[in-house]
Protein backbone atom coordinates (compact mmCIF):
# COMPACT_ATOMS: atom_id res chain seq x y z
CA UNK A 1 0.00 0.00 0.00
CA UNK A 2 1.17 3.82 -0.99
CA UNK A 3 -0.29 6.62 1.54
CA UNK A 4 -0.81 10.32 0.80
CA UNK A 5 -0.85 12.29 3.38
CA UNK A 6 -1.51 15.88 3.93
CA UNK A 7 -0.62 18.52 6.79
CA UNK A 8 -2.60 21.86 6.84
CA UNK A 9 -1.02 24.28 9.20
CA UNK A 10 -3.46 26.55 10.85
CA UNK A 11 -5.42 28.61 8.46
CA UNK A 12 -6.43 32.29 8.67
CA UNK A 13 -9.62 31.24 8.64
CA UNK A 14 -10.72 28.52 10.42
CA UNK A 15 -14.35 28.76 9.64
CA UNK A 16 -14.01 28.93 6.17
CA UNK A 17 -11.40 26.08 5.77
CA UNK A 18 -13.84 23.40 7.38
CA UNK A 19 -16.68 24.92 5.43
CA UNK A 20 -15.05 25.10 2.02
CA UNK A 21 -12.88 21.95 2.86
CA UNK A 22 -16.30 19.82 3.37
CA UNK A 23 -18.38 21.36 0.49
CA UNK A 24 -16.09 22.09 -2.02
CA UNK A 25 -12.51 20.21 -1.79
CA UNK A 26 -13.63 16.88 -0.37
CA UNK A 27 -16.11 16.36 -3.31
CA UNK A 28 -13.12 16.65 -5.47
CA UNK A 29 -11.02 13.42 -3.76
CA UNK A 30 -14.27 11.34 -3.61
CA UNK A 31 -13.70 11.14 -7.47
CA UNK A 32 -10.20 10.34 -7.32
CA UNK A 33 -9.13 6.88 -9.40
CA UNK A 34 -7.97 4.60 -7.51
CA UNK A 35 -8.62 5.62 -4.25
CA UNK A 36 -9.09 2.66 -2.09
CA UNK A 37 -9.99 4.90 0.87
CA UNK A 38 -9.39 8.34 2.52
CA UNK A 39 -10.18 10.65 5.49
CA UNK A 40 -9.69 13.23 7.29
CA UNK A 41 -9.69 15.33 10.55
CA UNK A 42 -9.60 19.15 11.83
CA UNK A 43 -9.39 17.31 15.55
CA UNK A 44 -5.64 17.51 15.62
CA UNK A 45 -3.86 17.33 19.36
CA UNK A 46 -0.62 17.22 20.43
CA UNK A 47 0.40 15.55 23.62
CA UNK A 48 2.76 18.96 24.48
CA UNK A 49 0.90 22.27 23.96
CA UNK A 50 -0.53 23.61 21.06
CA UNK A 51 -0.53 21.00 17.85
CA UNK A 52 1.35 22.40 14.63
CA UNK A 53 -1.36 21.25 12.56
CA UNK A 54 -5.09 22.21 11.70
CA UNK A 55 -6.05 19.65 9.66
CA UNK A 56 -5.00 16.14 8.42
CA UNK A 57 -5.94 13.91 5.61
CA UNK A 58 -4.82 10.59 4.55
CA UNK A 59 -5.41 8.49 1.21
CA UNK A 60 -4.53 5.12 0.42
CA UNK A 61 -3.77 3.80 -3.04
CA UNK A 62 -2.62 0.09 -3.95
CA UNK A 63 0.93 1.89 -4.94
CA UNK A 64 2.60 4.72 -5.65
CA UNK A 65 1.75 4.06 -9.81
CA UNK A 66 -2.09 4.54 -8.61
CA UNK A 67 -1.18 8.13 -6.38
CA UNK A 68 1.06 9.14 -9.78
CA UNK A 69 -1.52 8.61 -11.83
CA UNK A 70 -4.43 9.90 -9.58
CA UNK A 71 -2.13 13.09 -9.18
CA UNK A 72 -1.90 13.13 -13.51
CA UNK A 73 -5.97 12.47 -13.65
CA UNK A 74 -8.19 15.61 -13.95
CA UNK A 75 -9.97 15.29 -10.40
CA UNK A 76 -6.28 15.00 -9.00
CA UNK A 77 -5.26 18.47 -10.81
CA UNK A 78 -8.31 19.89 -9.86
CA UNK A 79 -8.09 18.98 -5.87
CA UNK A 80 -4.04 20.15 -6.31
CA UNK A 81 -5.47 23.73 -8.03
CA UNK A 82 -8.35 24.13 -5.02
CA UNK A 83 -6.05 24.30 -2.24
CA UNK A 84 -5.29 28.03 -2.53
CA UNK A 85 -9.30 28.79 -2.13
CA UNK A 86 -8.85 27.33 1.98
CA UNK A 87 -5.50 26.65 2.99
CA UNK A 88 -4.06 29.93 3.72
CA UNK A 89 -1.86 28.46 6.32
CA UNK A 90 -0.32 26.41 4.07
CA UNK A 91 0.12 22.89 2.93
CA UNK A 92 2.74 19.76 3.30
CA UNK A 93 1.72 16.40 1.58
CA UNK A 94 3.98 13.78 1.71
CA UNK A 95 4.04 10.13 0.33
CA UNK A 96 5.12 6.87 1.13
CA UNK A 97 4.86 3.32 0.50
CA UNK A 98 3.45 1.50 3.76
CA UNK A 99 5.24 -1.40 5.51
CA UNK A 100 3.40 -3.81 7.63
CA UNK A 101 4.57 -3.95 11.10
CA UNK A 102 4.83 -7.32 12.84
CA UNK A 103 2.83 -8.17 16.05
Amino acid sequence: MHKLLVLYPKPADPDHFRDYYVNNHLPLVSNWPGVLAWRYSFDVASRNGEAPYFAVFEADFDDADALAAMRASEYGQRAADDVVNYATGGVVVIDYPVQDGIG
